[in-house]
């Protein structure tokens, strides 16, 4: 496995921004694997916002909503993977995959770049839900803890900097 980084913290807490700041200080090809489908005005407003934000890092963009396994790489590649919340979703709700293949195929991602950074959305409770959606919110939960375990590094955006919970900067140097 390359240099892994997983970004976390609720919705328009900076998560997005800091990842990229991350990738600055990388080398290698730059890969953004975009994963939310556009279905409403606000994720058209949320795509547009993340291609302005990463506009001249020289990315080249995969859109990609489901299946990461498939991907091919290069092996020095630098991957900012947006995000493991919206993957999980389409993955579930639109191709019945449930989260341990969700889970193996970002590791598999993992194991074939030189650099991923994931970002995903974290803090989400069940309380209050219940069927599907509290069943999503529990592999969400599952999935993101089991790459927190997996990955070098963790940092979760509180008041829009990030706490490193594992790794520290020092794990992405």
């Amino acid at each position: 496995m390359g240099r892994t980084i997983l970004i976390a913290g609720p919705n328009s807490s900076g998560k997005s921004a800091f990842a990229e700041s991350l990738v600055r200080e990388t080398y290698g090809p730059r890969y953004y694997i975009a994963t939310m489908r556009c279905q409403t005005e606000e994720n058209r407003r949320r795509i547009e916002k993340h291609r302005r934000q990463r506009a001249g890092l020289g990315f080249v963009t995969v859109e990609e909503p489901y299946f990461l396994g498939r991907l091919e790489l290069p092996a020095d590649s630098v991957v900012l993977l947006e995000d493991v919340s919206n993957l999980l979703a389409n993955n579930m709700f639109e191709k019945d995959i449930g989260p341990s293949q969700v889970l193996e195929d970002i590791l598999a991602l993992s194991r074939r770049c030189g650099t991923l950074i994931a970002v995903t959305i974290s803090g989400l409770s069940e309380e209050g839900y219940d069927g599907e959606t509290a069943g999503y919110i529990r592999a969400l939960n599952e999935v993101n803890g089991k790459l927190a375990e997996a990955f070098g590094g963790v940092a979760e955006m509180r008041s829009g900097r990030p706490v490193w919970a594992k790794g520290g900067h020092h794990a992405f140097a």
